[in-house]
């Protein structure tokens, strides 16, 4: 069965991207759901923690080779993100997809090479392509396009006729819409503004505190535990009088160790997280205390010294 709105591509069959190292294919591949994606950069990654590395090409390509076989077997759609410019790689693929009567596409990825190339440069080492890698690649995909039919390939359609865009935001407004709740579910609710500062990956390890002693009136408490290890933080809705919000997260007081009152510093990252665990923060400049305040109380524009003064109740 084929789509409507994409009549070149069969619901469900294997998709194989063919193209130069900096072509755009991994780009192209993210318009599909990551399930569906069979990257040989990821799978080295997976079997070696580099997907840079090139002795673990071979490992892989095995690993590729068995997800596809039991995909096949489900007739799941698969989209193998690789340059995928040797003759012998692209038949093994689509034997793969024949074997279990599914229909095989060829999405051939024609960036110009000078684009090619010049995308290799702001790339980290382990994955930058040698120039002459590069230029046999691409020139492998320009000779492969005329042989693509007699390997067995149902259709043949290079990357800049497709049509894209439509499906990849499509799914994204769907992923949006729930995370808001307008699909129906509860959504997010009060941890859309945590992933916006921190990462949808800190999420799971969020909790708002129902109720808490720590001073610090109409602002919300949370934590964020892993095992023994923890820090609490403060939910701040109008730090400056003018409406302007963020997070604090709890420290030890800079100026007194055997200090009982609070230390609070900003954290705007999931970098700021990690510099706090791990006593990176203890000193920051901006940190106030309630008992201290700061150094300089003339250097504390948004007034946020005198913390005791300024919340006198613990949340509800």
């Amino acid at each position: 069965m084929t789509s409507v709105l994409y009549p070149d591509l069969p619901e469900n069959g294997l998709i194989v991207l063919i193209g130069a190292s900096g072509a755009g294919k991994s780009t192209l591949a993210r318009t599909w759901p990551a399930s569906q994606v069979l990257s040989l950069d990821g799978l080295r990654g997976v079997v070696s923690d580099d997907p840079g590395r090139q002795d673990a090409t071979a490992d892989a390509a095995d690993v590729l080779k068995l997800i596809l076989e039991r995909r096949m077997a489900r007739k799941l759609n698969t989209v193998i993100d690789a340059t995928n410019v040797e003759q012998s790689v692209r038949v093994e693929l689509v034997m793969a997809a024949k074997r279990h009567g599914m229909p095989t596409v060829a999405v051939v990825v024609a960036t110009p090479l000078p684009v090619c190339l010049e995308r290799q440069g702001p790339r980290p080492d382990n994955r930058r392509v040698p120039e002459d890698v590069v230029r046999s690649q691409h020139q492998a995909m320009v000779h492969s396009h005329q042989r693509l039919a007699a390997e067995g390939f149902n259709t043949i359609v290079f990357a800049d006729a497709l049509y894209r865009l439509e499906p990849f935001l499509k799914r994204l407004s769907q992923v949006r819409e729930a995370e808001l709740g307008r699909d129906g579910s509860d959504g997010l609710g009060d941890l859309l503004l945590v992933r916006r500062f921190f990462g949808s990956e800190i999420l799971p390890l969020w909790r708002w505190r129902p109720g808490s002693d720590l001073v610090t009136g109409r602002d919300r408490v949370a934590e964020i535990r892993l095992g023994q290890q923890y820090l609490t933080l403060a939910f701040r809705d109008d730090v400056d009088g003018e409406g302007d919000f963020g997070f604090d997260v709890l420290l030890p007081c800079p100026f007194d160790a055997e200090c009982a009152g609070q230390a609070w510093a900003p954290v705007y990252s999931v970098t700021d997280l990690y510099k706090a665990l791990t006593g990176a923060m203890d000193s920051d400049p901006d940190i106030v205390c309630s008992v201290h305040g700061v150094d300089d109380q003339d250097d504390d524009p948004e007034g946020r010294a005198d913390l005791e003064a300024q919340y006198a109740d613990a949340v509800a």
